[in-house]
């Protein structure tokens, strides 16, 4: 990175007549970037800003450190003798297109890679996403925007297929330890097939527990410098959208031979514990490589009714999974864990792809106890690998003090006090917060805000433990399916219990946790954004008429956000659609006010609204407040949306 003084590192965002604005996260303060001096900057690009006048609080893009998006979706069109794709994306200007090699059809879903961002956009046509408005054409697009393609290149394909058709050979089963007569079981989503792990359970002689975490031995499939593992390694996470998966490795490995599925000879790489029953204390652990059989494929569901019915298969091995689960996780707490249990929705999809019905995901006991033993493998490996030249680690390290200044103005908001020690709230503090909030109506709300108070947790071959888990030592070692990270942690365990030196250097390890890191932000943004399509698409089947139970998420200068408690949809509720008052936005403690009445909006406050607005092309709701059956909406007309220019060069 080029050397840059009074200068710092920001998300460039895009706001109206195309200024850009730039938080700097040391100050606190937002600097405007004027359009002449963006320097091909794109909404949501990672930047460098230096300050041009401190006075004005403006700035200027010094370098792109990071683009947000690896192309554009939008819809293709025919302009003189070139054609240009309109992007969806309202705040990224039309692009210009040179040539359309595939002879896609104008008026078709495009999606284009950028050649070049001065002094105008100009791209390449990829991909041919098919008629706007179509569901599989929207997926698609979500995807490829964060560069996640939903096909694989035929060589890795070839090389998937002839490794399942191979399958497993007596000579490697030989090798392994053979746990294939120990019970063995998985639990997962009802509508899961790449099994990733399976539980054993083994009661021994000396009354002790023998529990295996049993992992698909994905690395000995995926081979350094395979075709699978080059575009492994280009992916490193498999994408879950709304009504799809778009897998890491082919379906031929992820849903077929290395997934742990139900009677099927498997081949895995093991944590086994030797376990005392009363408190759940590890005395030995064993790590290696095994052949398992599955003997039950459980959805969380159906253990879940075994354990509510106490009855049922494996009842007995369930039911102590799930007590040693329940007692690992209040050791967790009791060392300074956070345990979020934040709201998730699943859709009912019709045949087209659109929403008919919404559910919010309940959190049941047998997820805990899938996670708690995931995590008790992740974290036994990372310790065992602590003495070797270096490993994998999945980190997460402490808030940063001005993000808990912020929390604490929030929560003071709430009407919970809360003192800094060394720079933190304590998170015995903050534990007790979220206990006392169960069951209100800024609970949801409340726990956001304190996940996005911390930092983010990342991959690095540099341990310095994770914060949220209160762990010294913690890896990903439990899903090689979907997670390269856990394959190159499988790879350095092989090669430690081989006694042999890894594969690669420290330096290509350190850049692969690095990429996988952004890769895995790149993968939420993507879910995130087809949850969104669908919720916009749900709310827009609503009759305007319907009354909505909502909870106040944000406040802003332009009014509050809102979800709504169905579907979690988000949306706003415009100033002037609050009531007949002059509404202002207080900054310094996040509400809104109104002069006259001086009735506010805060964070968690509990309302009710109707729909306004629902914007399918920009998944966008506007909602209206009402109060005692009455909307409040202004009858002022709405201003019209403009399109963004701002890579036009200002005249001279």
């Amino acid at each position: 990175m080029t050397t840059h003084t009074n200068a710092f590192e920001g998300r460039f965002s895009l706001g109206k007549n195309g200024i850009a604005y730039i938080t700097n996260k040391e100050t606190g303060d937002t600097i405007e970037i004027p359009k002449h001096q963006h320097n091909s900057a794109l909404h949501r690009d990672i930047v460098l800003v230096t300050i041009t006048d401190a006075k004005k609080n403006e700035g200027e893009v010094a370098e792109i450190i990071s683009r947000a998006h690896k192309g554009f979706v939008g819809v293709l069109q025919k302009k003189g003798d070139h054609f240009v794709l309109e992007p969806d994306n309202f705040k990224i200007s039309e692009i210009t297109i040179p040539k359309n090699p595939h002879n896609i059809p104008t008026g078709n879903k495009a999606f284009v890679s950028i050649e070049s961002y001065e002094p105008r956009l100009v791209g390449i046509l990829e991909k041919d996403l098919g008629k706007p408005g179509s569901n599989d054409a929207h997926m698609r697009g979500i995807a490829l925007e964060q560069g996640f393609d939903y096909s694989f290149p035929d060589v890795v394909e070839k090389e998937a297929d002839e490794l399942e058709e191979r399958g497993i050979t007596q000579e490697e089963i030989a090798t392994r330890r053979d746990m294939r007569e120990t019970l063995t079981f998985t639990i997962d989503p009802q509508d899961a097939k790449d099994f990733d792990d399976a539980l054993s359970f083994e009661k021994l002689d000396n009354g002790n527990y023998e529990i295996g975490i049993h992992i698909a031995d994905v690395a000995h499939y995926v081979r350094p410098g395979s075709a699978l593992d080059q575009e492994a390694q280009k992916r490193t996470t498999s994408v879950y959208l709304v009504d799809r998966t778009i897998p890491m490795l082919p379906e031929a490995l992820s849903n077929g031979l290395c997934s742990l599925r139900q009677d099927e000879e498997k081949l895995a790489f093991s944590a086994v514990f030797e376990i005392e029953p009363k408190d759940g204390t590890v005395v030995t652990s064993w790590f290696g490589r095994t052949v398992i059989n599955s003997n039950k494929r459980f959805t969380y569901e159906e253990a879940q009714e075994i354990l509510d019915n106490k009855s049922g298969l494996y009842f007995d091995e369930l039911s102590e999974f799930n007590r040693l689960a329940k007692l690992y996780s209040q050791k967790r707490y009791n060392n300074g864990a956070l345990n979020f249990e934040t709201d998730e929705v699943k859709f009912i999809l019709n045949e087209e792809g659109m929403p008919v019905s919404v559910k919010v995901k309940e959190h049941i006991d047998t997820h805990s106890l899938i996670e708690e033993f995931m995590l008790l493998a992740n974290n036994g490996v990372a310790q065992f690998m602590e003495d070797y030249q270096f490993f994998v680690y999945r980190i997460h390290d402490k808030p940063e003090t001005e993000r808990m200044e912020k929390l604490q103005a929030f929560l003071k908001l709430l009407g919970y006090t809360t003192e800094l020690k060394d720079g933190i709230i304590p998170v015995q503090r903050l534990q007790e917060i979220l206990k006392d909030a169960e069951g209100k109506a800024e609970y949801g709300t409340l726990q956001t805000v304190i996940v996005r108070s911390m930092q983010k947790a990342i991959y690095t071959t540099n341990n310095i433990g994770h914060f949220g888990l209160a762990f010294d030592s913690y890896s990903h070692f439990t899903s090689p399916i979907r997670r390269y990270p856990d394959v190159l942690a499988h790879r350095l365990v092989a090669a430690k219990l081989a006694g042999s030196d890894p594969d690669k250097d420290q330096a290509w390890y350190e850049k692969m946790c690095h990429h996988s890191s952004e890769q895995e932000s790149r993968a939420v943004t993507a879910e995130r954004n087809s949850i969104k399509v669908k919720q916009v698409e749900y709310m827009k089947t609503k009759d305007p008429e319907t009354i909505f139970d909502g909870v106040v998420t944000g406040a802003g200068k332009f009014g509050v956000f809102v979800a709504e408690q169905e579907s979690l949809s988000e949306g706003m509720i415009r100033l002037p659609d609050l009531g007949d008052d002059h509404w202002e936005y207080i900054e310094q403690s996040g509400i809104v006010r109104g002069k006259n009445t001086q009735k506010t909006f805060k964070i968690g406050d509990h309302i009710h609204m109707k729909i306004k607005r629902v914007d399918t092309e920009k998944h966008l709701i506007d909602y209206v407040l009402v109060i005692d059956g009455v909307s409040q909406e202004s009858k002022r007309a709405p201003r019209q949306r403009r399109r963004s220019n701002h890579h036009k060069k200002p005249k001279k």
